[in-house]
């Protein structure tokens, strides 16, 4: 039986409470990297206490990512523990670049207290920098049983002792220093080490990917091993696991849960809205490197963007001569607008790879220039805050994330192959889908993504970023960005736009985008089908001017004059002759002067069409009715006042005829004779 104050006593003596304020983090930073941020976050979530060492020191200590080093770590270490006097401080000492803590100090020292030693070292499966030390190492009754230098543990005395025979260069392993006190029993057993071998506190990641997964559970998210059951607190990307620590962050700590979303895509924003100095100023480097349908509109959606067109410089890149007249178009009549423009034509020697060195160049070496928004041609933005929202995440890298209709294909990837190219992540259709909905730190971007310019004048220097004897363009890009440890993200915050396919794009004819009701079918109804169209029904907008007859809006104005404008340029009307090779049996009761749909290659779209916008409509007008819209015969007729005077209302032989008036509101050739100068209609 306990009294009350014997029990306060017992409270006031855990060791828990009163560890905590002795316990403090100690890691190297040399530079302020993404990864080192995201370190620092996941301290503070957890009110963990740092002291960071190296400060804007010049890092000596080799890259320790693929060869031995990080000596710098050790003699940084010793200096600083040598003017620590508290014997009962505990020090954690870990990397900080390619780390995040998944959990908070009272677990961490409640599971170093059951470790029962004085230092405790992060675990490894695969032995490094030297293999001939393997047989040296003490077995271990279950896990891992080499060391990890990463990360590690311990009472400040021990560490003074374990770190004061440390002579070696910056360059020099602290893999290999501390391995070889581990390996040596005597050393062993007067600090007093143990390894993490289950991986309880830490879990380095290389050599153990297959063993860590996600957990989620009552809106909270940790690293679960699942080959010894543990949830470690600490999480260390060593080695070539950096893309997987990446990964890991998206969710660690709490970053993105299901209950709350995403918690940290509100953080360290740069807000426009009342702004009152000037817009930051972006170069928006657009790039054509291929036949690509719906330019005109491209460049229609680009004028559209929110944001101010003085604050605007435009680099414009054009590989295809069949683009030239729409870019010139669009920089004839719009150039004034923005503060400056660039426009390297087909008929210069410049291949894709060059244009996009020297887009970044250009922004890179002018000192006013803040932003860097790289717009391939195909992109669709239908949000006209696009810019606006990305330059708010206040991200070094970020893609507003676009997809393919239909289809899971993106603008990113959310990991890589073993040899650098796409590999499907855990959550990438969960992200595509708007499923999981966030700011995502992702391996890979391209077709459309802001970079800050202050990036390209301090890490990413290089001229040819985007060179590579092996890999694409944008591959060689984001490749050159991850070997910087920059981070690159993808927001699908927002619903942003799609991206065109310009796989089977032709340009055989006059107005090629009419040919994409297959490829890009919203993108051609949007451009072609009237804006009333699918209000047809709910808005009653069904005429009958005539029993039986409906009456609906179906094409949009472009699409009458692409019509029109396609069959003039074809140009091979037929004579209006009741002779007519063209139709089985070679006589037309009624003829007109007319071009068939076949004769232009456009039978399969019109189709298309038909079934896609018409059907819908005969089939709720006549119930009972379903149609493939199996037509015999397709055809644009032309009218004008001096052809065909004896071309008189009559009983057509159809049993079912869908007309579709090409010319203007309200004009007919029967009604306006003397007024009309042309007319022109699609009869199916």
């Amino acid at each position: 039986r306990f009294s009350l104050g014997m029990l306060n006593i017992f409270l006031n003596s855990s060791p828990m409470l009163f560890l905590s304020d002795k316990l403090l983090v100690v890691t190297v930073a040399t530079k302020e990297t993404d990864g080192f941020r995201r370190f620092l976050r996941s301290a503070k979530h957890f009110n963990y206490s740092v002291k960071v060492l190296g400060r804007n020191q010049k890092w000596r200590g080799g890259d320790h990512t693929t060869a031995p080093g990080g000596g710098q770590n050790v003699r940084l270490l010793k200096e600083a523990l040598e003017e620590m006097k508290d014997s009962e401080k505990i020090i954690l000492f870990i990397d900080s670049y390619d780390v995040v803590f998944a959990s908070g100090p009272k677990e961490l020292l409640k599971k170093f207290q059951q470790a029962r030693h004085k230092v405790v070292f992060s675990s490894e499966s695969l032995i490094w920098p030297e293999r001939h030390l393997e047989d040296k190492h003490p077995h271990v009754r279950e896990g891992n049983r080499f060391l990890g230098s990463g990360g590690f543990i311990g009472y400040l005395p021990n560490i003074k002792e374990m770190v004061s025979d440390w002579l070696g260069e910056d360059a020099d392993s602290d893999q290999l220093y501390f391995t070889k006190i581990y390996i040596d029993p005597a050393k062993k057993k007067s600090i007093n080490i143990t390894l993490d071998s289950k991986c309880r506190l830490f879990q380095n990641l290389h050599g153990a990917l297959d063993e860590v997964v996600l957990k989620f559970e009552d809106g909270r998210v940790r690293a679960r091993n699942v080959l010894y059951d543990t949830l470690p607190v600490i999480i260390h990307g060593n080695g070539p696991t950096k893309l997987q620590i990446n990964y890991l962050g998206n969710y660690i700590p709490n970053t993105w849960t299901f209950e709350t979303g995403c918690t940290a895509c509100q953080e360290d924003l740069r807000p426009l809205t009342g702004l009152q100095s000037e817009y930051p100023l972006v170069m928006i480097g657009i790039f054509i490197q291929q036949p690509t349908p719906f330019v005109t509109v491209f460049f229609e959606r680009l004028l559209n963007q929110q944001y101010p067109k003085n604050r605007l410089q435009l680099f414009i890149y054009n590989k295809e001569a069949h683009h030239d007249q729409q870019v010139s178009s669009f920089l004839q009549e719009h150039r004034h607008l923005y503060h400056n423009v660039k426009f390297i034509e087909s008929t210069e020697d410049m291949d894709g790879t060059a244009s996009r060195n020297l887009g970044f160049d250009l922004c890179r070496k002018d000192k006013d220039c803040d932003y860097f928004l790289s717009l391939d041609i195909e992109v669709v933005l239908k949000n006209e805050n696009t810019l606006k929202i990305i330059i708010e995440q206040n991200l070094p890298i970020v893609a507003p994330m676009i997809t393919r209709t239909g289809r899971l294909w993106s603008n990113f990837w959310g990991a890589l192959s073993a040899d650098g190219y796409y590999a499907r992540s855990e959550d990438y259709v969960d992200i595509v889908q708007g499923r999981r909905v966030g700011v995502w730190n992702v391996p890979y971007v391209s077709s459309v993504y802001l970079i800050k310019a202050d990036l390209l004048r301090t890490e990413l220097t290089e001229y040819d970023l985007f060179n590579s004897n092996s890999l694409d363009s944008d591959m060689a890009f984001c490749d050159n960005v991850r070997n910087k440890g920059i981070f690159m993200y993808v927001s699908n915050m927002h619903n942003f736009g799609r991206i065109l396919s310009t796989e089977n794009y032709k340009t055989s004819h006059l107005h090629n985008d009419l040919w994409q009701i297959f490829e890009n079918p919203v993108d051609w109804q949007e451009r072609y089908i009237h804006k009333n169209y699918t209000l047809i029904m709910k808005n009653k907008l069904i005429e009958t001017p005539c029993p039986d007859v409906y009456w609906f809006p179906v094409f949009s104005d472009v699409a009458c004059n692409h019509l029109i404008e396609e069959m003039e340029h074809f140009g091979r009307w037929s004579g209006g002759k009741n002779t007519d090779t063209r139709i089985q049996g070679g006589y037309e009761n009624v003829p007109t002067i007319d071009i068939h749909m076949n004769q232009i290659n456009f039978e399969k779209e019109w189709h298309k069409f038909l079934l896609e916008y018409i059907a819908p409509i005969t089939e709720k007008m006549y119930p009972g009715y379903y149609t493939k819209c199996s037509t015999p015969l397709n055809f644009v007729v032309r009218y004008k006042p001096d052809e065909q005077p004896l071309l008189v209302p009559h009983h057509d032989a159809s049993t079912f005829t869908i007309n579709i008036a090409l010319n203007s509101k309200d004009i007919d050739y029967q009604v306006n004779e003397e007024e009309l100068a042309g007319n022109r209609s699609c009869r199916t």
